[in-house]
């Protein structure tokens, strides 16, 4: 592997922590989003990130500084991606706006440019053809607060050439991520094939009344010696994605019991602005919550 230029397409939450990881780890990184208000949020939020790296990898102010000065910020694509090693793809989970993207790129991009894209739920194998360079092309997916949780899935379609993904591999590895390869295209990866069936499933033996929250997540954490509950880790995901989700499957399904998940995920959660960790209540109130008391695990 020799990248040394890496461009992160996507300056969103978790677009601006791959760029910002990846600095702190010595590459030079440009950012690129869509117009100059963009790239001022992204400003914004790779700045907040310093105070993160201080706290939880005890990182230097000068190691934090040092980062954020190997980053550049463009909102003209063939800039940002002029001297590219490695395209990262962090743009919003919407086909057409993924597609027209790497229609675009391809069309700026040097030859020696590799693409990735850091959709979670979409498959390489769907943009391929429109990268115009589908042996270059796989996804490579980070999981939110990359700096702590420090997984990266690279996961290959049929026509990504080995050798770019031996590479890609690699590279996860030098940016400080414990690098888990997949073989084969599967939709939620690793990660998300093993999280979504358990989060649904405390989902519904709360909407079946069969047990309530804090009854199911004392369960799961004593059973298995987890850290956190299935509910605990919904309010990190967020209840609007877990409504989303649920919401989605009620309208394919037809299942009424996916339909009463949605409808109390919106007017018990949602409506009142529960939305999770990010507005300090979800299915626990922050930052205290109770699953964190030292008593949570013994009988009442």
């Amino acid at each position: 592997m020799d990248y040394k230029n890496i461009t992160v397409a996507g300056s969103g939450v978790l677009g601006s922590q791959i760029a910002y990881q990846t600095a702190f780890k010595g590459f030079d990184v440009s950012v690129y989003d869509i117009n100059d208000e963009a790239i001022e949020k992204a400003k914004e939020r790779i700045t907040k990130l310093k105070s993160r790296y201080q706290e939880d990898l005890e990182a230097t102010k000068d190691d934090v500084d040092a980062a954020f000065n190997r980053i550049s910020f463009y909102s003209d694509l063939a800039k940002a991606t002029a001297d590219a090693d490695l395209i990262i793809e962090a743009v919003p989970e919407v086909v057409n706006i993924k597609t027209d993207f790497y229609k675009e790129l391809a069309s700026v991009a040097p030859e020696k440019t590799i693409f990735a894209t850091n959709s979670s739920t979409m498959l390489p194998s769907q943009f391929a053809d429109a990268t115009g360079r589908p042996s270059k092309f796989l996804a490579l997916h980070f999981a939110n607060e990359i700096w702590l949780n420090n997984t990266a899935e690279i996961m290959k379609h049929e026509g990504t050439d080995m050798n770019v993904f031996e590479e890609v591999v690699e590279f996860a590895k030098a940016i400080g991520m414990v690098a888990l390869p997949l073989h084969k295209e599967q939709p939620g990866y690793i990660l998300n094939s093993l999280l979504v069936p358990l989060l649904e499933a405390a989902q519904m033996l709360l909407v079946k009344e069969v047990a309530d929250i804090e009854t199911i997540d004392k369960t799961w954490m004593i059973a298995t010696g987890a850290p956190q509950g299935p509910f605990a880790i919904l309010d990190v995901v967020g209840v609007t994605t877990a409504y989303n989700i649920t919401k989605e499957k009620a309208e394919k399904t037809g299942d009424p019991g996916f339909k009463k998940l949605a409808d109390l995920l919106k007017t018990e959660y949602i409506d009142k602005g529960k939305l999770g960790t990010a507005t300090g209540e979800g299915f626990y109130k922050y930052p205290n919550p109770k699953f964190m008391e030292p008593d949570f695990l013994e009988n009442d």
